[in-house]
């Protein structure tokens, strides 16, 4: 078995290496004072979730979070990438306080900071507040302001010891992905409430860079997710379904925080549908950032196909997958490090997530993995030399974890966890790693 094919040296000075988790994931949602979210009830509907699983225990993170940092220090990584969960600090989504959980994340942070890791924060991956799903959720205009008193509520009690922050995780998969294609919590496939929710998960964004900016917050930033659209043939139609998907999925966030603009070949299907006087919030949207993260696995073909706009069909090509069914296709993150800088300059890039589910353990190769890392990490190092101002790499996932529609089955860590046992073992990926970032 071989290892990474790259040392710390083959990067430039200054050049980052982290892991990510997410809150519901890995925490334990039943304990600690967290109120109810959507993905709870999502995962109590029949048919939404494999094996109706839900984040209720996840990897108990809450209690041994000691242990996790542990790993990411040993690891030799210099970035912990986490996120807060809104229902953990305000159960209701707003109103009342859980001090329990602000005391959490204080001492989540501090514990970083003891072990020298950079936090870098996300303020929302995925589990909205029930109560707030209840006013219509993020079809709802006042999630805005919600969302910024959220941010209020944790970063005054945290945000002076963050090394970087960003408001939402991957904003097409909160918008299209929950709205349209009903694969995440809510579960709606409504194109009114997609309109809807991809344009005020924007606003909601915009405002809470406000409010970390008027708390004398530094290195804000973004994380959007990026795939990959290729047309499944070089036929007229297929071209421009293809174009159509790489707008919903990569150019309407993108555009809106960069440019103050939603591209016009998605408006022409959800401008019907937006709310009405969007167009005055684009100021509030486009914030002044300090640094975008993107979020890179796979590639989609994309066809034509009859019936309502999109009017598109996607479909998988011959690369080899991972246990997510994804295409391994490594050049798609380097044609986005590209495609990012045109719209943003020299504004300093890093890859927040990209990893591979395979379903491997402790005492099997993991070969599959290091071999993802090292064509991706190959990837960014070509971009590098051709000028691109990527400044950091993040591998999903520092552990095995609740993989949302997909339950505990699909397992994205450098580290295998007993779900019955919860015990953490490293896998080879992980000692493959810490062995690289160990030769400088």
């Amino acid at each position: 078995m071989s290892g990474l094919a790259f040392t710390r040296a083959d990067f430039p000075p200054g050049f980052l290496f982290g892991v990510a988790t997410s809150a519901y994931q890995i925490e334990g949602h039943a304990q600690g004072g967290a109120g109810r979210t959507h993905w709870d009830d999502f995962a109590a509907t029949p048919g939404n979730v494999v094996r109706a699983e839900d984040g209720a225990r996840a990897c108990d993170h809450l209690n041994r979070w000691a242990e996790d940092l542990d790993l990411i220090r040993d690891a030799g990584l210099d970035i912990y990438r986490f996120s807060a969960s809104w229902a953990r600090v305000l159960p209701e989504g707003r109103g009342a306080v859980n001090q329990e959980g602000l005391d959490f994340y204080d001492r989540l942070v501090d514990g970083m900071l003891a072990r020298g890791l950079k936090p870098a924060l996300t303020l929302y991956h995925w589990e909205l507040p029930s109560a707030l799903n209840d006013l219509g959720g993020w079809r709802n205009r006042d999630i805005a302001g919600w969302f910024a008193d959220f941010t209020e509520t944790l970063c005054r009690r945290i945000g002076d010891r963050l090394w970087s922050t960003a408001p939402i995780n991957e904003p097409w998969c909160v918008g299209w992905l929950s709205h349209f294609l009903g694969g995440h919590a809510p579960g709606l496939r409504d194109i009114r409430a997609t309109a809807r929710a991809m344009h005020h998960v924007g606003l909601a964004h915009g405002r809470a860079i406000e409010v970390m900016r008027g708390l004398g917050m530094g290195n804000l930033g973004t994380v959007c997710n990026f795939e990959y659209a290729l047309p499944r043939s070089q036929s007229d139609e297929d071209r421009a379904a293809a174009r159509r998907y790489d707008g919903i999925y990569n150019r309407w966030f993108l555009g809106a925080m960069f440019k103050g603009a939603y591209p016009e070949d998605v408006l022409d299907g959800l401008g019907p549908h937006m709310p009405e006087g969007w167009q005055a919030d684009m100021g509030t949207i486009c914030q002044k950032l300090d640094w975008l993260g993107l979020n890179y696995y796979t590639c989609k073909r994309i066809a034509h196909a009859p019936g309502p706009w999109p009017s598109l069909s996607e479909h998988i090509g011959d690369l080899p997958q991972t246990q997510m069914g994804w295409e391994i296709c490594p050049e798609g993150l380097h044609h986005f490090l590209h495609f990012v800088q045109g719209h943003t300059g020299d504004l300093p890039l890093y890859v927040t997530e990209n990893g591979m589910a395979n379903p491997d353990s402790p005492d099997a190769p993991d070969q599959a993995r290091i071999d993802y890392l090292n064509q991706h990490l190959a990837a960014g190092k070509r971009a590098i030399a051709e000028g691109v101002p990527l400044k950091g790499y993040i591998v999903w996932s520092l552990l095995d974890n609740y993989e949302w529609a997909f339950g505990y089955e699909k397992r994205f860590g450098l580290v295998h966890v007993d779900f019955e046992s919860l015990q953490r073992r490293p896998k080879a990926s992980y000692y493959a790693l810490r062995d690289a970032l160990a030769q400088s």
